[in-house]
């Protein structure tokens, strides 16, 4: 009992695996480490040895003995010399004993000194030794990673990092050429696949973009070249208050920015103080522009008969009606969109009366506006250019009230999302619109193809320029061919459409509207058929369309620059023309553009 008590009592550390091992093994970590140093110092007396024979002169061969370690014994030293003149003839066979004797002018006495330099110079203390700095003297502990100096010492981890960023050199470029893929795939969403080199104009404006962050003013830049400016940064995101600076020039009459959500309140304030002379105004994504920069604006007393403002939430409805009240006598083009927080009805029946030369009216994506605004449209006399698009719905009776008034004047219309529209609006722009170069009615599931027949066929109206049509189909997914009625721009309605504005027609998007056949196609694109202003088409989620389809499409128009065929799956293999931008298909990760020519 005692004695378990005593063993009870024994105060014991924790004991680790390896510690465990070695006491098991009879290994001592006291003997490792004195086994350890015992070793450095051998090495650092036969270290010390060796750097004294370096100093030694050639011609006195027999004072080495004086040098050698008393400890060294006759046998060791004959053997150590027998390794040195090993050493020495590997080193006199080598290519840079070679290299460093053609650069001396030494004959062959000097052959030992060259291979015993390199020997001692190659030659680096153990692992863990103090050694000094060969550059700054700083004694260090010598480690596997140390690196040699210009002179055969060792250097110090500073000065080894500082000979490292001295010696690095920049890597080769190994990729080859770079294609620039990303830029062209850019290009072709863009609709641009000229083949050749850019302008040198293009060329120049995009240098001038790459080092904007260089440039302290643009001096006389022509217009055209600051509005290609404009879209280039506007484009890459980079237009700030900086930026923006190099703009700003007293004498210009407008100021276009497409992406503005880098500009501050104080920008926007800045942009009107710096041109008083300002008659187009164009300003998206402009979520900075408040209530502040439309009162200074107004007091200013600006000539601006050209407004375009995107996103600009923050600005309420009173300051809105201030704006219509004190510009409204001389806009005559006014375009707003994304609107989600003002512009109410009350706010749009003010426009209407105050604007009252009006020509141009643009409204998109304004949240608040309903059938009192699209009443009040009416009342603008002067109105030839009419774009809505409302996300409330509207009653169809105003309607088409307001466009009977106002369609007589037209010359371009654009109506988006009216889901309550039917043919009886197809028949009134039919009646009513004699001067239409443009026409875009989209989103829309009511409107029947022997509307769009009855509106194509007989119609008085010049063969229109631009034609958007997308989307308008059945969205009854169960029934994907459709009702036997069709629903939205079909068959009958596309060939109406193309035998009525075919000649005329530069840009065409028939997108989305699944009911067109591919007999249809090949009516319309068929041998001796001919389009020779037809620039952009967009087919768009057409199954039906494929190789020879889109084939026939580029021999009836020689003037094709953009041809989109999103979810076409049957288009494979299209040989596309010289200067065409195919956009989309099923190898739209290849290079789309291919050397040919047009039959």
């Amino acid at each position: 009992m005692a004695n378990r008590r005593q063993t009870r009592n024994q105060i014991r550390g924790p004991h680790s695996a390896l510690t465990d091992f070695l006491a098991s093994n009879n290994i001592s970590a006291a003997q490792i480490q004195q086994d350890h140093s015992t070793r450095l110092r051998q090495f650092e007396r036969r270290a010390a040895v060796e750097r004294r024979e370096v100093d030694l002169d050639d011609d006195d061969d027999d004072d080495d003995d004086e040098y050698q370690n008393p400890d060294e014994s006759a046998a060791d030293k004959k053997k150590r010399k027998r390794k040195e003149a090993v050493a020495l003839a590997k080193i006199k066979k080598s290519k840079e004993f070679a290299r460093r004797k053609a650069q001396g002018a030494g004959g062959s006495d000097d052959d030992d000194d060259i291979a015993r330099e390199m020997m001692y110079k190659n030659s680096q203390p153990f692992a863990y030794q103090l050694e000094n700095c060969e550059t700054c003297g700083k004694r260090f502990t010598v480690t596997p990673y140390s690196k040699a100096g210009p002179h055969g010492g060792l250097l110090c981890a500073k000065c080894s990092k500082e000979l490292a960023d001295d010696n690095k050199k920049p890597k080769a470029n190994r990729r080859g050429p770079r294609s620039g893929r990303r830029q062209k795939q850019s290009n072709l969403l863009d609709g641009l696949a000229q083949p050749g080199a850019p302008s040198l104009a293009e060329m120049c404006t995009k240098k001038v973009a790459d080092n904007i962050n260089d440039i302290e003013e643009f001096g006389d830049l022509p217009p055209q070249l600051l509005h290609r400016l404009s879209q280039i940064l506007c484009k890459r995101r980079v237009l700030t208050s900086r930026t923006l600076n190099l703009f700003l020039r007293s004498e210009l009459k407008f100021v276009d920015i497409y992406d503005a959500a880098k500009l501050e309140t104080q920008d926007f304030e800045k942009i009107f103080a710096f041109m008083p002379n300002l008659f187009h105004v164009n300003l998206r994504f402009a979520g900075q522009m408040k209530d502040k920069v439309v009162e200074y604006l107004l007091d200013r007393n600006l000539k601006i008969k050209r407004l375009q403002l995107d996103a600009t939430n923050l600005i309420s409805d009173a300051c809105w009606r201030q704006l219509f009240r004190k510009l409204g006598p001389q806009l005559e083009s006014l375009k707003l969109s994304n609107l989600d927080c003002s512009l109410d009805d009350d706010t749009v029946e003010v426009m209407c009366r105050e604007c009252t030369v009006l020509q141009r009216l643009k409204l998109k994506q304004c949240w608040k506006m309903g059938n009192r605004s699209l009443q009040a449209i009416a009342d603008l006399e002067s109105l030839q250019h009419l774009s809505l698009n409302f996300v409330q719905e509207v009653d169809n009776e105003i309607l088409l009230n307001t466009i009977s008034k106002v369609s007589p004047r037209l010359r371009t219309l654009s109506l988006e999302g009216l889901s309550t529209a039917d043919d009886r609006l197809l028949d009134l722009i039919h009646l009513n619109c004699r001067a239409l170069t443009k026409l875009r009615f989209s989103d829309n599931a009511v409107c029947s193809d022997r509307g769009f027949v009855s509106l194509f066929t007989g119609w008085s109206n010049p063969p229109l320029e631009f034609v958007d049509l997308s989307s308008t189909r059945d969205v009854d997914n169960s029934n994907p061919d459709g009702p036997v009625d069709a629903i939205g721009l079909a068959s009958q309605g596309f060939v109406a459409l193309m035998n009525h504005s075919g000649p005329g027609l530069q840009k065409l998007n028939i997108a989305s509207c699944r009911h067109v056949s591919r007999s249809a196609f090949e009516e319309v694109f068929a041998v001796g058929k001919t389009y020779p202003k037809l620039e952009e088409l967009d087919v768009s989620f057409h199954t039906v369309v494929d190789d020879y389809v889109v084939g026939w499409i580029f021999r009836c128009c020689p003037k094709l620059q953009k041809l989109v065929a999103f979810a076409c799956f049957n288009l494979r293999d299209a040989q596309v023309p010289a200067g065409v931008a195919l956009i989309g298909g099923l190898k739209a990760q290849d290079p789309i553009v291919l050397q040919g020519h047009h039959y």
